[in-house]
């Protein structure tokens, strides 16, 4: 029992510096797990990784995101809040907010990870974003979270708003495949149905290649759709 209280100590001192950052405490056993990548685990011999708790953190991110867009922007329909959801929720966005918590130097790695600077990964660093989220939700709720969480988005937040608030659906796509360093944008569209009931598809096409197909009565409202299942598609797979 004594060995154990003493491992467990070493373990949240060695957090100390992330939870006075977080303002919050956190079990350190919990936390240890939040950081231990698969690679890491796999030549340890361990059969814990942090994906269990990713996967919980990347419900619990998604939620409290949600809710609080819901609740700030409450003129703003789904097709302008779901563009800016995922100007939080994305890799790069939660990657960036794991730097400013040095989580990097925390994770895990095996050595094959570790030679390839999977430190400094967005995929490694944003996975261990949502285990800590995770983690934190074991350990305080889901409001002491959801406090701690804002804090953290609150810029993130803030940019995501000013660059998409107004943005339609075909303008948010616009921006994202910039972003993205993609060549071309644009849409394929075809009708059919007689005169009086008339139906339109369109096609997002981004550098040549078909990503998404929206449906409309009017080519404007096919083409916004398209862009809206085109920007879901596009952001999930950054």
């Amino acid at each position: 029992m004594a060995h154990t209280t003493a491992v467990r100590f070493l373990t949240s001192n060695l957090y100390s510096e992330l939870l006075e950052q977080l303002g919050v405490e956190i079990d350190a056993e919990l936390l240890e797990l939040a950081f231990t990548h698969r690679s890491f685990a796999y030549e340890a011999g361990l059969t814990a990784t942090n994906e269990r708790l990713e996967f919980l953190g990347d419900s619990v991110l998604g939620m409290i995101v949600t809710d609080e867009l819901y609740r700030k922007y409450p003129d703003l329909d789904e097709s302008r809040l779901s563009p800016l959801r995922s100007g939080i929720v994305n890799m790069r966005a939660l990657a960036d907010i794991a730097r400013s918590l040095s989580l990097g130097k925390y994770i895990r790695l095996g050595k094959g990870e570790e030679v390839t600077n999977g430190r400094d990964k967005n995929s490694l660093l944003a996975d261990a974003f949502e285990a800590l989220i995770g983690a934190l939700y074991i350990s305080q709720g889901f409001a002491k979270t959801s406090d701690c969480l804002l804090k953290l988005i609150t810029p993130t937040l803030t940019s995501a708003m000013a660059m998409g608030s107004g943005l339609d659906g075909k303008t948010a796509l616009q921006e994202l495949v910039a972003s993205l360093g993609k060549s071309t944008l644009e849409y394929q569209v075809t009708m059919s149905g007689p005169d009086h009931d008339k139906s339109f598809e369109a096609t997002a096409i981004v550098g040549g290649v078909p990503i998404a197909v929206g449906n409309g009565k009017s080519k404007r409202e096919a083409e916004q759709a398209a862009a809206r299942s085109a920007f879901t598609i596009l952001e999930a797979h950054e």
